[in-house]
């Protein structure tokens, strides 16, 4: 079999390997030991690594509430588990607000502005 000129992504690391990288990270970055570049190399994977335990969690959260859902009679629900509903949220555009009303006019009547 041929072997693939990409290189392959490293696993990642288990929950707790990835929250024990995270302390060793804010350590090295707490002392001085560190020039600027690895000092930003090292925040980056921490935020990178902060990121994926975070949506761990996310996904944990959302296998409880499935798990402990219950009916009006007290018998559980079962669900399909989508890991990806956590990840399919919209988040705000950046740097965007929302179009406001002048202060004399009411809410709803300035074009381009709902409150639904």
């Amino acid at each position: 079999m041929a072997k693939s000129s990409e290189p392959q992504a490293a696993p990642e690391p288990a929950f707790e390997d990835a929250l024990d990288e995270i302390q060793s990270i804010v350590k090295e970055l707490e002392g001085d030991a560190l020039g600027l570049e690895a000092s930003l190399r090292r925040f980056e994977a921490g935020v990178r690594l902060i990121r994926r335990c975070h949506q761990t969690l996310e996904q944990a959260e959302q296998r409880i509430k499935i798990l402990t859902n219950v009916d009006p009679q007290g018998n559980p629900v079962f669900e399909d588990f989508d890991a990806t509903a956590t990840l399919e949220q919209k988040k705000p555009a950046a740097g965007r607000r929302k179009k406001t009303p002048p202060p004399d006019e009411p809410p709803g009547d300035s074009e381009g502005f709902s409150l639904f």
